[in-house]
């Protein structure tokens, strides 16, 4: 099994929930949505150490889900960023200095299984950077700023990019230190990768691994993870 050091960043503020603090906050079937994040993780083979990026003012009620969950696998705080490209830089800084792969996945995406953690680890040792995805369903239309549409891409080539995103540490800072001077706006690590012209390997991922942004969301989260513990005999 490939170890891996794995940063979570949870440095939100949770604006387009509606919520009056951190979403990785707001319960979900009794714990934090970070809680069963943090679950995943412990329970993955390849994950040996844990980065949890965040504000300094979330940090207390994070060590407290840390606490009840009685983690067996470290777990450090890093300091979260204005931006979540400034979150990731600080985590990558704050990797042990024997880390070579790392994987970023959103605390957010609380319902991402052990076993798509443990397929990335496992993909690293053939690529220097990978993103967990799935073919995009619906039609996609490309708009301009006048709400017409330009063009329709063939669906085939899209994919929707999840986490965990997984890369060489090493190469990985390399592009967050080249998107700094260049002033590179980007949502994901995969973009930087990209933007510096190396290869980003696609690890099919998991239907149900959605990030919980908005209610409706944190709906859908609740509905998936009563089937799943469910199933599990989990009551």
């Amino acid at each position: 099994m490939t170890a891996v050091h794995l940063l979570i960043p949870a440095a939100g503020l949770g604006r387009r929930m509606g919520a009056d603090r951190n979403k990785v906050l707001l319960h979900l079937i009794g714990q934090p949505l970070i809680a069963w994040t943090l679950r995943a993780a412990e329970a993955a083979e390849s994950v040996v150490w844990i980065g949890l990026i965040c504000q300094p003012t979330d940090q207390p009620l994070l060590q407290a889900v840390i606490d009840d969950l009685n983690l067996q696998k470290p777990v450090v705080f890093l300091p979260g960023g204005d931006t979540r490209q400034d979150s990731v830089y600080n985590g990558l800084h704050g990797l042990p200095e024997d880390a070579t792969q790392v994987l970023i996945h959103d605390g957010a995406r609380c319902l991402a299984t052990a076993d798509l953690f443990n397929r990335c680890a496992a993909a690293l040792a053939h690529h220097k950077g990978l993103i967990a995805a799935i073919p995009v369903k619906d039609t996609i239309k490309v708009v301009n700023a006048d709400q017409q549409i330009t063009a329709t891409p063939d669906r085939q080539h899209l994919w929707a990019a999840q986490t965990p995103q997984g890369f060489d540490v090493a190469l990985l800072k390399q592009c967050h230190e080249e998107g700094r001077r260049q002033g590179w706006a980007v949502t994901d690590d995969a973009a930087l990768f990209e933007q510096c012209g190396l290869p980003v390997h696609i690890v099919p991922g998991e239907e149900t691994n959605l990030k919980v942004t908005t209610p409706v969301d944190l709906a859908l989260a609740e509905f998936i993870l009563q089937q799943r513990e469910g199933k599990n005999g989990v009551s």
